[in-house]
């Protein structure tokens, strides 16, 4: 990934936040909602936008519906706002890393509350 990369994800991401939080009115994204990342590709045709979503896994998916029915509402904002020869298509993916986190803390408390080993 170049620098140039890098520095259009962060600015990507940024902006797809505010929209997110600012100026959609989905009720279906009235939860606790996070870009968390945005992966282009080198030739910016695509983008990968993670989102990371409190709640179950009904509440998730309808995150995920409600970012993919404002995949075109979000790109025009996008266009008028960046200046960028072309806006990529953006495609949304559950980010489960906090989830993942959880459960790896979850299976050390377990460990830590096991029988305590004997030292020889």
């Amino acid at each position: 990934m170049t620098r140039r990369t890098d520095r259009i994800n962060g600015i990507l991401r940024q902006e797809i936040s505010q929209l997110v939080s600012r100026d959609l009115n989905d009720p279906r994204l009235s939860g606790l909602v996070t870009i968390t990342r945005v992966e282009t590709s080198e030739d910016l045709h695509y983008a990968k936008v993670f989102v990371s979503i409190m709640g179950d896994q009904g509440a998730k998916d309808m995150v995920l519906q409600g970012m993919g029915s404002a995949s075109g509402f979000i790109r025009r904002e996008l266009r008028s706002r960046l200046t960028l020869k072309q806006i990529p298509e953006i495609s949304y993916y559950l980010d489960d890393t906090l989830d993942q986190a959880e459960h790896i803390l979850e299976l050390i408390d377990k460990i830590g509350d096991g029988p305590p080993s004997q030292a020889i």
